[in-house]
């Protein structure tokens, strides 16, 4: 049963997709074109990303800069999260269902393209199908790829590519039997891909395979040096073509990246330093405690949490491990177990750790651009990768100490020989019967479900994923009947909060008109500019996770200034949707009365939501007391909502 089998490889990839879609079932059995993980948080982030391009495309617009968001600076979506090598290819679905039912696509697609690129990896390595499978499983359904496919962070959930790069290294410097400038010409292609899908991840998959080169070599001249300067020779111009076609593709998108309109100065994440704070034991243990279902929460998923993103299960460290000694004359073990024992090293603590490899590295350039936790994916690859050929080795051994062993084919001399296999099976097949075939299977099936089973225990409770649906409130969801396309709105909660609502709304509305702020690594407040101040007070007023703004007369001037520097003429606090907090943002009755004081006027309230247009014509800003909106959300908490009491109140308790 070859892994490379047409009718193995239909199977492989069918239960693939299945558990993709049993993963998403919510989605799928409900409405994808208006359900995700959250129309919040990340997912919202995504779900804009995922329009743009399409939205580009049909205006003939440049994919790789928008003015739609952190208008007037713009958005370059190389620099920020954007993920254009998915954006594009599905643009169809975005253009006939939108851009959620896009991220439905996308979201289940991944895993399976993941699970599959793996699968073929060990292909190359093994003979027995099972094993290729699980591999598959592992890897492409790891607790990476389902927590940060819940978290709505799609660019680096997308791993499909991590595994064919290894395949064609593989070719070109182990195997070498394909013609090398071919070989070099997909890897550079992959690295093309790869770039438009997570530059992050392309930087962490460079290191991984820097490590690999490395163990390959040092291997190899521990064997037989001179074989190590002939495979060299050959599989240097390959390395070279691939070279040359990253470099002379990705030349004008580097510099776009780097350089471009509305490029990120400086490290991309300011507060890097604090995202990860994994130890050893989480490699093992799937929950690390209360903070990580936080963490998901702040992402925007409300689900039960599933395993930490650096889990990788006791069983595939144990299996590896086994497969390592057990086969200790392996090379590919040795260089496979290698790089996962080092990019499992760089995955732990923070540069602030002293015992943690990290700190000597987080200060390179584009490393220090890097989430030290995400070098799990090679680790993950690596494991994954060990517990196939550990599985694939006992199965050949058990295979023929049960009665099942080769024959070889009669060549045209008469002379027969024993064919040996990539297992290393010799000799002529003899039936062992029901109970050989059994007894040959316990220790490779035993091998997999040790690796598999406890990770699929950890996943279980948290399968399938929570959804929600994407709402998008009226008077936006119809923006185009009040605005014109070169309208610029500052709509609440704004994106740049952490609440990242509004940029699902204005992506599944058709991008109708031109938004203030947004999110991702451009959305911090040290980018803002002249706008610093206002944008932390409207921070405060939207997010929560301090005091609210009183409506000082500081407060109030820095978010006018704000609201001038960034062209705004519209302001729109619609009637709120979604779930708690990270969804809606803190009370919109309440920024109702806020935004009367900063704009000295009360709204129009039109289709279930407070308007304010004109706004750089608006009067001065109100002088209020220390508790006047305090005063009168409280007198008006009973009123419909959207109603003009708050803001009347508000008006009226001016000085």
């Amino acid at each position: 049963m070859g892994p490379k089998r047409p009718a193995v490889v239909v199977v492989a990839v069918a239960a693939y997709l299945l558990l993709a879609a049993g993963l998403w079932i919510h989605v799928w059995t409900g409405d994808p074109a208006a359900t995700a993980g959250c129309g919040c948080g990340n997912s919202a982030l995504t779900v804009w990303f995922l329009e743009w391009p399409a939205y580009a495309l049909a205006h003939g617009l440049n994919p790789l800069y928008s003015n739609a968001l952190f208008h007037p600076v713009g958005v370059n979506l190389l620099s920020n999260t954007g993920t254009l090598a998915l954006g594009v290819p599905l643009a169809p679905i975005t253009w006939l269902a939108g851009p959620v039912a896009t991220l439905a696509v996308a979201s289940t697609l991944v895993p399976v393209a993941s699970a599959t690129a793996a699968y073929f990896l060990v292909a190359r390595w093994t003979r027995w199908a099972p094993a290729a499978f699980v591999v598959g499983l592992l890897y492409g359904f790891s607790p990476f790829v389902v927590d940060n496919l819940a978290g709505g962070h799609l660019n680096v959930a997308s791993l499909f590519v991590l595994p064919l790069i290894a395949g064609r290294l593989d070719e070109l410097l182990v195997r070498q039997s394909g013609r090398p400038v071919r070989t070099g010409l997909a890897l550079g292609l992959l690295v093309v891909v790869q770039f438009f899908l997570s530059t992050e991840i392309l930087v962490v998959a460079v290191v991984g395979a820097a490590i690999a080169v490395v163990a390959l070599v040092a291997v190899g001249l521990a064997r037989d040096p001179a074989d190590v300067g002939r495979r060299a020779r050959r599989a240097l111009p390959g390395l070279g073509v691939a070279a040359v076609v990253a470099v002379v593709v990705l030349a004008y998108p580097t510099w776009y990246d780097l350089a471009g309109p509305a490029h990120l100065a400086g490290p991309v994440w300011p507060s890097i330093g604090t995202f990860d704070r994994y130890g050893p034991a989480n490699l093992v243990v799937p929950h690390p405690g209360v903070w990580w279902q936080n963490t998901l929460s702040l992402w925007g998923y409300f689900g039960p949490a599933p395993p930490a993103e650096v889990y990788l299960g006791a069983g595939v460290v144990a299996v590896a491990v086994v497969g390592l000694v057990a086969n200790r004359r392996d090379r590919r073990l040795w260089v496979l177990g290698t790089v996962a024992l080092l990019t499992a090293a760089l995955a732990m603590g923070t540069g602030g750790d002293p015992w943690a490899p990290w700190r000597l590295f987080r200060a390179l350039p584009l490393l220090d651009d890097v989430i030290q936790g995400r070098f799990i994916v090679v680790t993950m690859l690596c494991l994954a990768a060990m517990v196939g050929v550990t599985a694939d080795r006992a199965w050949a051994a058990t295979h023929r100490r049960g009665g099942v062993t080769r024959r070889a084919p009669a060549h045209s001399t008469g002379v027969h020989r024993p064919a040996a296999t990539a297992s290393g099976v010799t000799g002529r097949r003899r039936a062992g019967g029901v109970a050989g075939r059994l007894a040959a299977a316990v220790v490779p099936v035993g091998l997999l479900a040790a690796a598999l089973v406890p990770t699929l225990v950890a996943l279980a409770p948290a399968v399938p994923l929570t959804t929600q649906t994407v709402r998008t409130p009226t008077w936006l969801a119809d923006a185009a009947r009040y605005t014109s396309p070169d309208s610029v709105l500052l709509v609440y909660p704004p994106p740049f909060s952490g609440v990242q609502s509004a940029m699902a709304w204005q992506a599944t509305a058709g991008m109708p008109y031109l938004q203030v702020g947004g999110g991702g690594p451009q959305g911090v407040p040290s980018r803002a500019g002249a706008a610093k101040a206002g944008m932390e007070v409207l921070d405060s007023l939207s997010l929560g996770l301090g005091p609210e703004p009183t409506g000082t007369a500081a407060q109030l001037r820095s978010v006018r200034s704000a609201l001038a520097t960034w062209g705004v003429d519209t302001v729109v606090v619609p009637r709120q949707v979604g779930p708690p907090l990270i969804g809606r943002g803190r009370d919109a009755a309440y920024a109702a009365g806020f935004f009367t004081a900063v704009l000295g006027r009360t709204p129009r309230v039109q289709a279930d939501a407070w308007v304010w247009t004109g706004v750089s014509r608006s009067p001065p800003t109100l002088a209020i007391g220390p508790t006047v909106l305090l005063d009168c959300w409280a007198a008006s908490r009973q009123a419909p909502v959207p109603s003009p009491a708050i803001p009347a109140c508000v008006l009226a308790a001016r000085r």
